[in-house]
């Protein structure tokens, strides 16, 4: 992770519609496996979902449940949770000029323990 991205926790449903695809693309087996634990700035346990693009670096707040009720409700996803090919191929079309995509497999956890703000678009 690039220490000059702005890192930004957010809602998955408050997310630009854009980014919730390319997330797609980076999770197409759900979020619950890859979602990280930290301690937010009044001492509560947060768990997230991390996510980085070339100009951010996000945190999506959810919880274990939240994660998979999200892949069970969205249409792009099978009745076994995973992406559905003709959603993948869909998005790997339309995103294919996006180069942080391209290593979708390679995740990271950040490196500095997330300050939760209550904003809308809330910087860490």
């Amino acid at each position: 992770m690039s220490q000059n991205k702005p890192r930004v926790i957010k809602d998955y449903d408050k997310l630009d519609p854009a980014i919730q695809e390319q997330i797609k693309l980076v999770y197409p087996a759900g979020f619950s496996d890859h979602l990280i634990y930290y301690f937010d700035k009044d001492g509560k346990n947060v768990s997230a979902l991390p996510f980085e693009t070339d100009d951010k670096y996000y945190l999506i707040r959810m919880t274990l449940s939240e994660a998979e009720q999200i892949i069970e409700d969205d249409e792009d996803y099978d009745d076994d949770g995973f992406l559905k090919d003709s959603a993948r191929e869909e998005y790997e079309d339309k995103y294919a000029d996006m180069d942080y995509l391209a290593g979708a497999d390679e995740e990271e956890e950040p490196e500095d323990e997330p300050e939760e703000d209550d904003g809308d678009d809330d910087d860490y």
